[in-house]
């Protein structure tokens, strides 16, 4: 029987979107904890298969306990050479965990909407076909750090997507779902008057036309990370 994968949100009513349901799907069960709301990280992983960390709206530079306790706790899957993935926050975290930084753009940009990236040579292959434009919901980004080996690239923040062994870093939202684009785009509306976001109508009507690339990229990758669990 596989091993569950350890899931770690940040809202109170937070969900791993398409990638919990693609997940459930491969027949893994999803061991869900909300560090943020005093939920335990295990000290090993030898019960999980792997580890995702997903997005939230706080930052990864805050000095809130949980941040700090959730970057720290990525040296686990490092060290037991464990699949781990990091989404927007959790990608923060991770480049933190290696030494990297994570800034706000010099013009105060954001990436709140579909934004253009571009896979370099060692994201070809990884998954032959990329999403030309992916799904985004943040106004800091990261540094490549040290060590690690850059997946894919983008205009406004350059580093979207590293690998650093086993583990990933995703700048960018594939756990996404319609009704997940709908929430933040109301709850969060704010950000979409930040410099360089897009508006709101454009997330839906560029989500009809890079949706379909975005799940089959998201397949293809999770099939990919899962392997390595296997090996």
């Amino acid at each position: 029987m596989q091993q569950p994968i350890l899931i770690v949100l940040h809202g109170e009513h937070s969900t791993p979107g398409r990638i919990g349901n693609a997940l459930a799907q491969l027949g893994y069960g999803l061991d869900v904890r909300r560090p943020r709301f005093n939920d335990p990280l295990p000290p090993t992983l030898a019960e999980h298969t792997g580890a995702i960390i997903f997005g939230g709206p706080m930052s990864a530079n805050d000095d809130d306990e949980f941040i700090r306790r959730e970057i720290d706790w990525i040296a686990v899957p490092l060290k037991e050479n464990k699949p781990f993935l990091g989404i927007c926050l959790g990608a923060q975290m991770f480049a933190r965990q290696l030494g990297g930084k994570v800034f706000r753009h010099p013009r105060g940009h954001a990436e709140i909407g579909y934004y253009p990236i571009r896979p370099t040579a060692a994201g070809l292959a990884l998954v032959e076909l990329w999403p030309e434009c992916v799904y985004q919901w943040h106004r800091e980004g990261f540094d490549l750090p040290p060590g690690a080996e850059l997946l894919a690239a983008g205009d406004t923040f350059e580093v979207q997507a590293f690998r650093f062994g086993r583990a990933f870093a995703l700048q960018f939202h594939p756990d996404v779902t319609h009704a997940m684009m709908h929430k933040w785009t109301t709850r969060g509306h704010q950000r979409l008057e930040l410099p360089g976001a897009r508006p709101r109508h454009t997330h839906f009507a560029d989500r009809a036309v890079y949706d379909y690339s975005a799940r089959a990229w998201l397949s293809v990758f999770l099939e990919r990370w899962l392997a390595a669990a296997d090996t």
